[in-house]
């Protein structure tokens, strides 16, 4: 016991918190003794020397045990902060107001002159916070410097963009942390209502506009800044300025622009700052979709979800948000073994208490499919699985016929098979009037699920198509093969100048075909539809291509060239989200649009997709070509699949289009009949558990 009082008392905690009370109670002392001798200045009585010498020694010590009992020497001096000025604050004022009570009490109280309590707690606050403030300071400045020294950092000159509270926590966590040295030179506030007033020191100089000025002004001075970083978020800075026009000012002055993460994300300070580069999903034109999770959790929740193509950068994206809404069980299967194991690698780790099956399986296998579906027993199922990249799929046809159509079937009519409640189709933009092998082979899985959409059982399978245009990011996109060759150095290659496509992130994507599938359930009467995701306005590549050099700090066509090439075979210059014949519906949903185009009966359907088959088997691609020709007629052949099929004869390309035994103005005007007839408001709510 005596050893266990000793170690305490001989500790090195102990010795600590020991003289900073002997700080705060010479601090009292001294506070008291000025403040007397500011007071008696001009009339001392030495006759009370010995008197006013007890009473600061007294003060002092009344100072040391107040701020033990309220704990203000409990606090560490390296981080020391606004609750130890309180903590000082109210230990002044116990001590002020108690001395004087016992003063009263004890002594005659015209001894002291009233105003010396009040100069003392004054001089009491001040003598308490400055060493701690001093110190913190110090140790900031030695930490950090010898940490940089000690990882060999060299301190980078940044301009901030917001003069809000981000770019205050910035400026506090950078005089802090051991992390990257940023030197902040100036703020530019976008909405110039703090322009000429200071942030922890650093002036705001300017509105972004002057961006090049300023800059100009520290070279001038000898000062090279070599980074931007934006404090707010997209949004609220497009509200007062033009973000591309932020781009092309630092890109022209070869400035990194960096982006802060988000204020909550700014936890411990003690932690290298997490800046990151602006990206280029930053520079879409379009306000980002609010998901209605409690739609999502209806759907989703508490049953067994199976999604194809899981490996894949939509259908991975699918499994994590499914994942987290807390489904009974997830299902992925992928055809590659390496993209199963990461999805599964990830979300194991991400969840570790779900139900979560890895099945490696290939959509063109009909009898695989069958036995997982068979095995599994999924209540919903995300058809992700595809081949989606244009050129690769025209150069071999039957290879995309067979997964994107073909294998849509299997998946489809395994699914009717096991009573899954609910399929939903991923298509694309592509499949509007198809100048390619993909988009047509994707337009055919659409008019499959649609035919059987359309004849679907009260408590059978439903379908739901959800078509969008490219994501950013996906194994596909062009913008991490810019990021590869800016990377070489350029050049960066886009086929032509004039080329548009839609964009959207692939978070953002998922979530609207997760609203979509829950829309297509909960509206019965709605049949046959497809959900079209708003993709806002279409970008040009070449636009994309120069925002990936200038967020990389370097200047198009100077420091990397753009060159243009051909086109591609099956490319288009634009895409369509809709055909001239689709009439978009609002479903309620931002983001979420809802078209009917033309539909074949079922029972065709299933010939067509029969005949297909058969074309392929036999690696018939002229037959194969003519039959999607017939069925889609809109698709349009490139030149060099255009030979195989056309007629010697009468330069014709295949044959009449098949029989449209559903008309698309009548299915129509039966669903707003059915619509009408419906007595509640309220949507309805699923019931996929009778599946």
């Amino acid at each position: 016991m005596a050893g266990t009082i000793l170690s305490t008392l001989t500790s090195r905690g102990f010795a600590l918190r020991a003289a900073a009370m002997v700080h705060d109670v010479v601090m009292g002392a001294a506070a008291f003794y000025l403040a007397l001798f500011l007071r008696l200045s001009q009339e001392p009585n030495v006759n009370d020397i010995g008197s006013y010498a007890l009473a600061g020694l007294a003060f002092g010590l009344l100072v040391g045990l107040i701020g033990l009992s309220v704990g203000m020497n409990r606090g560490i001096w390296r981080y020391a902060s606004m609750s130890d000025i309180t903590a000082i604050i109210k230990t002044a004022c116990i001590s002020v107001c108690l001395f004087v009570v016992l003063h009263f009490l004890i002594r005659e109280p015209d001894m002291l002159p009233r105003s010396t309590m009040a100069i003392s707690w004054a001089f009491l606050v001040i003598f308490l916070s400055a060493p701690r403030a001093i110190y913190r300071s110090y140790r900031n400045h030695r930490d950090t410097r010898r940490d940089w020294t000690r990882r060999n950092l060299t301190v980078r000159n940044v301009l901030l963009i917001g003069a809000g509270d981000n770019a205050d926590m910035f400026l506090k966590s950078i005089s802090e942390q051991r992390g990257p040295p940023y030197k902040v030179l100036a703020i530019l506030d976008e909405r110039r209502r703090r322009v000429g007033r200071f942030i922890r020191g650093v002036p705001i100089l300017g509105a972004p506009e002057r961006l090049p000025e300023i800059v100009e002004r520290f070279r001038r001075r000898g000062v090279e800044p070599d980074a931007v970083i934006l404090t707010r978020s997209r949004e609220e800075y497009q509200r007062f300025a033009a973000i591309d026009d932020l781009v092309a000012a630092s890109g022209e002055l070869g400035l990194e622009l960096l982006r802060l993460p988000n204020l909550l994300d700014m936890r411990d300070i003690g932690s290298d700052f997490d800046l990151r580069p602006l990206r280029i999903e930053d520079l879409l034109q379009r306000q980002p979709v609010r998901a209605d999770r409690t739609r999502s959790l209806e759907l989703v929740g508490g049953r067994r979800i199976l999604i194809t193509g899981a490996g894949g950068s939509i259908g991975s994206e699918l499994a994590r948000q499914v994942a987290s809404l807390g489904p009974a069980e997830l299902v992925c299967v992928d055809a590659s073994e390496y993209l199963l194991y990461k999805v599964e690698t990830e979300l194991r780790r991400r969840h570790p208490t779900l139900k979560l099956q890895a099945v490696l399986g290939n959509v063109r296998s009909r009898e695989a499919i069958q036995r997982i579906f068979e095995a599994q027993r999924p209540e919903i199922v995300f058809h992700a699985a595809a081949l989606k990249h244009v050129p690769i799929v025209e150069r071999q046809p039957l290879e995309g016929l067979f997964t994107n159509a073909v294998g849509t079937r299997n998946v489809a009519e395994a699914a009717i098979a096991t009573g899954v409640g609910a399929m939903v189709m991923i298509s694309t933009d592509k499949a509007v009037n198809p100048a390619n092998v993909m988009g047509a082979s994707k337009r055919l899985a659409e008019m499959f699920c649609q035919a059987h959409d359309m004849k679907a059982d009260e408590g059978g399978t439903r379908f739901t198509t959800v078509r969008f245009g490219n994501v950013l990011g996906s194994a596909g996109s062009v913008v991490p093969l810019f990021e590869k060759q800016l990377k070489e150095g350029g050049p960066l290659t886009v086929t032509h100048p004039d080329m548009e496509r839609y964009f959207m992130t692939v978070p953002e994507a998922c979530t609207l075909v997760i609203q979509a599938a829950w829309h297509g359930m909960a509206n019965k009467a709605v049949r046959g539809r497809i959900y079209v995701l708003d993709m806002g306005t279409p970008v040009k590549i070449v636009d994309l291509a120069r925002n990936v050099i200038r967020l990389s700090g370097l200047r198009p066509d100077v420091d990397v060239q753009i060159v243009y090439t051909s086109l591609r075979p099956g490319e288009k210059l634009y895409e369509e989200l809709f055909a001239s014949s689709e009439m978009p519906d609002p479903t309620g949903t931002p983001g979420l649009l809802i078209a009917f185009p033309r539909v074949i009966e079922q029972g065709l359907a299933v010939r067509i997709f029969d005949e297909l088959a058969r074309h392929i088997r036999a690696g018939d691609l002229a037959g194969a070509l003519r039959l999607v020709k017939s069925t889609v007629p809109e698709f349009e052949v490139g030149a060099e699949l255009r030979p195989l099929i056309e007629d010697e004869k009468t330069g014709l390309i295949g044959g009449k289009p098949p029989l449209l035994l559903i008309d698309a103005a009548a299915e129509r005007a039966r669903v707003a009949r059915e619509a009408a007839e419906l007595t509640s408001a309220a949507e309805p709510r699923l019931k996929l558990d009778e599946a």
